[in-house]
């Protein structure tokens, strides 16, 4: 007997701040589902990611335009068979609100939350990235954490990441 897995109805956008791991957990979830991976961070326009990188926080005028950029991309994803998983910072209700209001489809947070120390430590180890390690206390000061009426299930990335893993695929599925 052969098992498949359900086909994807949802949209799942892996939310955090930068060194959470969206990318990593994102192209999990996504080739565990057998659906595309939207890695937002490639919707950066050039300007973002030059400030970004000279150590300049974004701010909401900033982002607007590429958190316009994710809401296109999931907006596209309404007429096709399957949602999609997108790696998207998603740090305030506002900005989470703009994503979720431009699709029909159900779209589901996955919040990375881990500690300070292992944000600090991931970021500091990370290589080839745009964002630079000083630039993660401005982003946990922008953060708006998920409000329990936010369509949201998280990830605490101080646990076993495999286990967490497992058990939010799990409840996608129960909840398909």
């Amino acid at each position: 007997m052969t098992t498949t897995t359900p086909l994807l109805k949802r949209n799942l956008i892996v939310m955090g701040v930068s060194g959470s791991g969206k990318t990593t957990i994102g192209e999990a979830l996504a080739a565990h589902f057998g659906t595309t991976f939207l890695e937002g961070d490639k919707l950066h326009p050039a300007a973002n990611v030059a400030k970004m990188s000279a150590g300049i926080p974004l701010d909401d005028a900033d982002r607007k335009p590429w958190l316009e950029a994710i809401a296109a991309r999931l907006a596209e994803s309404d007429d096709g068979p399957a949602g999609i998983v997108a790696a998207c910072s998603s740090l305030k209700r506002s900005y989470r609100t703009i994503l979720t209001s431009a699709t029909r489809r159900r779209t589901t947070f996955v919040f990375l939350d881990g500690s300070l120390a292992l944000l600090r430590e991931r970021m500091n180890t990370r290589k080839g990235h745009f964002m630079p390690a000083s630039l993660l206390d401005s982003q946990l000061a922008t953060l708006e954490r998920p409000g329990a009426d936010e369509d949201v299930l998280i990830i605490d990335l101080d646990g076993d990441i495999d286990a967490e893993l497992a058990a939010t695929i799990a409840k996608i599925e129960r909840d398909a």
